[in-house]
C-alpha cells in the first residue's frame, strides 16, 4: 500500500531518494554524462521543482515511485548548470546544461483546443526495489482522479519499454503520435520509437 504525496509536502527532503530514481529510470538517455547512476543522481538532485512532483510513500517511510504533473505552461525541473558542472566535469556538465535545459524544460501547447485545461505528466520513475507493486500506477491513478485537468498527455514514452507502456494502456491512455529515431541512435540505446500518449476523461 502506498501512500500518495506532493513532494514539497513531505516532512523530509525528497531530492536524493528522487534523483536516484531518476538516474535509474533514465540510464538509457543519460549513459553520455555518465555510466555511474550515482554521479547522474547527484548532478541533477537539484532539479525538481517540488511543487510539481507527486510520490509514492512505502509504510515504512521511503520513496517508491514519483512523477510530475504540470499544466503544461511550467517546467516540472530546473537545471543548474553549476551543479551540473560539478558533478560531471566542465565539458559534460555544460553539454548537459546546454541540451538537457532545451528538453527537460521545455513548456509545451495545447495539444487540441487552444481552450483546453491539460495536464503534462512527466518524469515518472519507481525505485529499482519497488517495481511491480504498483507505487506508479497509485500516482498516475491519484493524478488522474484529482488533478484538475479535463486531458492528460504523457510525452516521449520509449516503445521498449513494456512495463510503462502497459501500465498506461491499462489506465486508458491511448497512442496518438509514434516518432521514430535514426537508425544509429536507436541501435546505440536500444529503442525504436518514441511515443506519446493522451487520457481524456
Amino acid at each position: 500500500m502506498f501512500t500518495v504525496i506532493r513532494a514539497d509536502q513531505l516532512k523530509f527532503n525528497p531530492r536524493a531518494q528522487m534523483s536516484r530514481i531518476f538516474a535509474e529510470g533514465f540510464s538509457q538517455w543519460l549513459g553520455y554524462f555518465s555510466k555511474d547512476n550515482e554521479a547522474i543522481a547527484r548532478a541533477f538532485a537539484h532539479m525538481f521543482v517540488l511543487n510539481q512532483f507527486y510520490v509514492a510513500i512505502t509504510d515504512e517511510g521511503t520513496i517508491a515511485a514519483m512523477a510530475a504533473c504540470t499544466d503544461g505552461t511550467v517546467s516540472s525541473v530546473k537545471l543548474n548548470s553549476t551543479e551540473l558542472r560539478k558533478h560531471l566535469g566542465l565539458l559534460k556538465g555544460t553539454v548537459a546544461g546546454f541540451v538537457l535545459k532545451k528538453e527537460f524544460e521545455a513548456t509545451k501547447a495545447a495539444k487540441d483546443d487552444a481552450d483546453a485545461v491539460y495536464g503534462s505528466i512527466e518524469f515518472v520513475g519507481t525505485a529499482p526495489e519497488c517495481r511491480g507493486q504498483g507505487a506508479a500506477s497509485a500516482i498516475v491513478r491519484h493524478m488522474l482522479d484529482y488533478a484538475p485537468f479535463e486531458q492528460f498527455f504523457i510525452e516521449e514514452v520509449a516503445d521498449t519499454n513494456t512495463p510503462a507502456m502497459n501500465l498506461y494502456h491499462k489506465l486508458g491512455f491511448q497512442e496518438y503520435k509514434r516518432k521514430s529515431l535514426p537508425a544509429k541512435r536507436a541501435a546505440k540505446i536500444g529503442i525504436n520509437h518514441i511515443v506519446s500518449l493522451k487520457y481524456v476523461k
